[in-house]
């Protein structure tokens, strides 16, 4: 099983895409990850837990 489909192939046992549909929701979600992480770490500063 190959994990991103090229576009010119006519597989279909692939896991992600490489189309622009696949690399916005790629990066919407690592932003969105950052964001949780430094909200976490600004609370338990704040809050004094580290």
């Amino acid at each position: 099983m190959k994990f991103v489909k090229e576009d010119e192939e006519e597989r279909r046992d692939y896991i992600l895409q490489k189309d622009k549909t696949t690399i916005f929701t790629a990066r919407f979600v690592i932003i969105a990850l950052v964001i949780l992480i430094i909200a976490v770490v600004a609370s338990g500063i704040h809050f004094e837990w580290f």
